[in-house]
């Protein structure tokens, strides 16, 4: 499933720094050309980063860009996760135990099957074959719907359409966050444009799960992270 030289994709883009670094990729790296980047309001609390999306899609130039209203996944689920509005409280990453850290409270139920497979109607009605999303390695926790089993076994379902197969790719799959920061500083990423944090106020907590890797990351790479911090 290697990713192709050229042609049309559909890249996931949160707004945040993988999928940032990742829409960059595809678009200098790859040349993938044209890139429809597809971002989904589902009601996470840090809808901020959806504004970043729309900055970073003008900043490659972008051939479409599209906000997917899939609130309905917010409200099924914030009796489980900690990302939706109105669901559970976000902990502090110092706050969870151990046995959850291969699922912690931030995790939402089913969320990147359900996004991939809208994302797969979209591209499939666009012509589109492949999808990128920017699943990665954690270094503290993790979520089995960024794995590569998740992936392997989401393309064989694709792969059961009769006209239109659509394959998923995820280039950052084993790469740890320390090389998104390093990727995107060598194309040019504006990393102020990206959005982290799970609580989503008006600066970055600096303690949920997501501020705490993001932080490490810029820390381990050597680079200063642009974005305000309550607490670091």
């Amino acid at each position: 499933m290697g990713d192709l030289p050229s042609g049309p994709a559909v890249v996931l883009l949160s707004g945040g720094l993988d999928s940032s670094v990742l829409l960059h990729y595809v678009v200098r790296t790859l040349g993938r050309a044209p890139v429809h980047a597809v971002s989904f309001n589902y009601g996470q609390r840090h809808a901020k980063e959806i504004e970043c999306a729309h900055w970073q899609t003008d900043a490659v130039d972008a051939a479409a860009y599209r906000v997917i209203d899939v609130t309905f996944l917010g409200e099924l689920v914030k009796g489980a996760s900690a990302l939706v509005t109105g669901g559970k409280v976000v902990p502090d990453l110092s706050d969870l135990q151990e046995s959850q850290l291969d699922q912690p409270p931030t995790y939402v139920p089913n969320r990147n099957m359900i996004l991939l497979s809208v994302a797969a109607a979209y591209a499939e009605t666009q012509g589109i074959r492949d999808i990128f999303y920017g699943a990665q390695a954690l270094d503290e926790y993790g979520y089995w719907d960024c794995t590569t089993d998740f992936l392997a076994r989401v393309n064989a379902v694709l792969a059961l359409n009769r006209r239109e197969p659509i394959t998923v790719h995820a280039p950052f799959i084993h790469k740890k966050k320390v090389e998104s920061v390093r990727l995107g500083g060598e194309l040019g990423v504006n990393f102020g444009y990206t959005w982290s944090c799970y609580r989503g106020g008006e600066r970055a907590c600096g303690t949920c799960p997501t501020c705490v890797e993001r932080l490490k990351a810029f820390d381990e790479a050597g680079v200063n992270d642009p974005l305000p911090y309550a607490k670091t």
